[in-house]
């Protein structure tokens, strides 16, 4: 057999990585990177924080794996941890975000098949939108690039388009409608927010109609936008949340965060996980929760977001002919190109920094959401170097 044993579902960088600390990583033959991809927004305290390896020590020492036909105390600690101070008021753990979305949409589905309403079972989404690879999570996504392949789409998913509002508050009124399903920021769709205003008014319009609110902050949760969860900027809250990637700082983890009437038809033996919530997981995810929510940390992640949306912007200035605008919240932070952004990406990757693309022709920007100052310039400056590399090379093509 030649070639690797592994399945080719990914296009690999060529790269290696050994090692990290904070912001940096180091390849197998020693290069330095600086990491502001974060494993895509997962890795929320940098690599090796001693926090976190402290508490994944002293767990390992005594206990990885019970299952939850027994009480595991540490999870329910981080569960009492993450319902303090968010709205939720029940927690069901498992290991990634697309299990996170899957126990959210069933929560939703239960809900209302408890109180009668059998065929309230539409979630309705937003085009642009990702949610996972599960079939039920690439038919949330509605993406036909995801889908393709992969037999018939799951049904009870109606997605509309993402400023069509007068579809979404027709899809709402249906009968069939059992919740709303949208992420406030939309990652993987290219940095695109939800405006504020529209988040509220689909929370009064779920109220109106008996429909569940899901907010997916997989990607914007656990301090990503400079609120341990992004809803809050929007004064609102939802019925059920799914969160992941930061929760475990780099340890997989997951988590659907409900209040008490939405979790309440999911009683023993309608939902479970093997490895949700295991003890190695829930000691990493508390340790990170607990740093999270220290005081003055989410203030330095906005003022750190400032520092680099205006590094940014100053680039967009000097190089118009290849960025376009900087959005986003918090250190979840799009780039919009103009060039292809996979060749803004190469070139980067050229000066040793390492973004995320995402769609509509954007890079993010995922630094460690306790990233210093100096490594933020540090990133700008590769950032400055790359377009101007690549600005010279549009000039010279430009001028044969």
């Amino acid at each position: 057999m030649g070639g690797s044993a592994l399945f080719d579902t990914f296009a690999r960088a060529p790269l290696s990585f050994e090692k990290g600390e904070g912001a940096w990583v180091w390849t197998t033959d020693g290069e330095k990177y600086l990491d502001f991809a974060s494993g895509v927004a997962v890795n929320a305290l940098g690599h090796a924080h001693p926090r976190l390896r402290a508490a994944l020590a002293e767990q390992a020492d005594k206990l990885w794996h019970v299952s939850n036909l027994y009480d595991i105390p540490v999870q329910r600690e981080l569960a009492e941890l993450l319902c303090a101070n968010s709205f939720a008021e029940r927690v069901f753990f498992c290991n990634s975000g697309a299990e996170a979305i899957e126990a959210a949409v069933k929560t939703a589905r239960r809900y209302h098949y408890a109180r009668g309403d059998v065929d309230r079972i539409d979630i309705i989404t937003f085009d642009g939108a990702f949610h996972g690879r599960t079939l039920a999570t690439i038919a949330a996504g509605g993406q036909e690039k995801y889908l393709e392949g992969f037999g018939p789409k799951a049904a009870g998913f109606i997605q509309v388009s993402f400023d069509d509002h007068e579809a979404a508050k027709e899809a709402i009124a249906a009968q069939t409608a059992a919740a709303v399903l949208i992420e406030p920021i939309q990652g993987e769709g290219g940095v695109r927010p939800v405006d504020t205003q529209w988040l509220r008014e689909l929370r009064d319009l779920c109220d109106e109609h008996g429909v569940l609110l899901i907010l997916d902050e997989v990607q914007t949760g656990i301090g990503r936008t400079g609120r341990l969860f992004a809803h809050e900027w929007a004064e609102i809250t939802p019925d059920i949340l799914a969160v992941a990637k930061g929760l475990g700082g780099g340890f997989p983890v997951g988590a659907c965060l409900a209040t008490e009437e939405a979790a309440a038809a999911m009683t023993a033996g309608t939902h479970g996980s093997t490895f949700g919530g295991n003890p190695l997981a829930m000691a990493v995810g508390k340790a990170v929760v607990e740093c999270v929510l220290e005081d003055g940390f989410l203030d330095e992640v906005n003022r750190k977001a400032l520092l680099v949306k205006q590094g940014l912007a100053a680039v967009v200035d000097t190089y118009p002919d290849l960025f376009e605008t900087v959005r986003g919240a918090g250190l979840l932070i799009g780039l919009k190109c103009r060039l292809p952004a996979a060749m803004m990406l190469s070139a980067v990757r050229d000066e040793h920094l390492l973004l995320v693309p995402a769609g509509d022709n954007v890079l993010r920007f995922l630094p460690p959401l306790n990233v210093s100052d100096e490594d933020i310039r540090a990133a700008l400056q590769s950032l400055d170097r790359a377009a101007g590399a690549l600005s010279l090379d549009a000039v010279q093509t430009n001028g044969q």
